[in-house]
């Protein structure tokens, strides 16, 4: 059921905040993916990936973009377990769940650069669908990366200072 809020509350924040930013034509956060980044380790392949197909058609549905934000969010999901283990230590639980506080900095900024690459270049390729105009293709996966990436970070810190 903490999904569920989860998905609400981040479609929601995309449809009627961040989906309306486009700084310079080219930046636009993609937060939903917030959602893929705090999975925890032990969650089933299946469950995962339903529940952000799920979260990418709510977000195609306001966004007006048929099947980007779900497939690219599915794709998101397949990975993230691989990701996260790359950045676990041997003692680390089978209920881990990657924050800030349990990460540290450095690892939870790799691991949530690298998804959120992933997410952008994945995103913004199916887009295009050509590379006619790469230039705008890649400011647009380099520019919303950065953007996504420092409202992620912000929102872990402030979730690390309230607890």
């Amino acid at each position: 059921m903490n999904y569920l809020i989860y998905i609400f509350t981040l479609t929601l924040l995309q449809a009627l905040i961040f989906g309306r930013i486009h700084l310079f034509g080219v930046a636009t956060p993609l937060v939903y993916i917030y959602f893929v980044l705090l999975l925890p380790r032990n969650e089933s392949r299946i469950t995962s990936m339903v529940l952000s197909f799920l979260l990418g058609m709510a977000v195609d549905i306001f966004s007006n973009t048929p099947g980007l934000a779900a497939s690219s969010l599915t794709l998101l999901a397949f990975f993230q377990p691989y990701v996260l283990n790359l950045y676990l230590r041997k003692g680390d639980e089978d209920t881990f769940r990657p924050t800030l506080r349990s990460m540290g900095f450095i690892r939870y900024f790799s691991y949530s650069f690298f998804l959120t690459l992933v997410y952008c270049f994945t995103i913004f390729t199916l887009e295009a669908f050509t590379l006619a105009h790469w230039l705008h293709w890649l400011l647009s996966i380099l520019s919303s990366l950065v953007l996504t990436l420092f409202i992620i970070l912000a929102t872990e810190s402030l979730r690390n200072k309230k607890k």
